[in-house]
């Protein structure tokens, strides 16, 4: 499944926010238009294949690395990695548990 499919089921549980920062895999007009519909700046790459490009703003795109190095950093605990914990609510606890370490590191 790609990506934005799993962020159309998600997007009625979005917290308010005033943009969203989203790689060239999110890049779909009715994407696009949910966000717009909650007033959320859509900061997503267009697709090399789309005839007419849709400016982002490079400089707040930039900031997604950080988002990036998070992952990164959790999927180093090797618990988080494999997915040892089929309880989603378990799961969600290793991950604030490691997040809160991080944190602190």
């Amino acid at each position: 499944m790609s990506d934005f499919k799993g962020a159309a089921l998600m997007i009625g549980s979005f917290p308010k926010a005033k943009a969203l920062l989203g790689d060239k895999g999110y890049d779909a007009d009715w994407f696009r238009a949910a966000l717009a519909t909650r007033k959320i700046e859509a900061c997503i790459p267009s697709k090399a294949n789309r005839k007419i490009t849709i400016p982002h703003d490079t400089v707040l795109y930039r900031q997604r690395h950080k988002i990036e190095n998070m992952f990164g950093k959790l999927k180093d605990w090797r618990r988080i990695h494999t997915r040892y914990d089929r309880c989603a609510h378990t799961f969600m606890s290793a991950i604030c548990i490691a997040a809160i370490v991080l944190f602190w590191l």
